[in-house]
């Protein structure tokens, strides 16, 4: 599966993914569970790949940036 997440793209999830899963610890109630959500752009940033991406031909890494 080749990379399409480059590095600041990858920080960006990455702070963005801690900010959705914190949302547990201070919605209250029901809403809190929204903050599990974080876990897609954490799960992105882990494997350097977006399904969106490949989906629409998006890539923010350099061309050589495969595995």
């Amino acid at each position: 599966m080749p990379q399409n997440i480059g590095h600041a793209d990858r920080v960006i999830r990455i702070v963005a993914g801690i900010v959705l899963l914190s949302l547990y610890f201070l919605l209250p109630g029901s809403a809190r569970f929204v903050g599990f959500i974080g876990f897609i752009p954490l799960g992105t940033a882990i494997v350097r790949w977006c399904p969106l991406y490949s989906l629409f031909g998006l890539r923010t890494c350099p061309l050589g940036g495969t595995k």
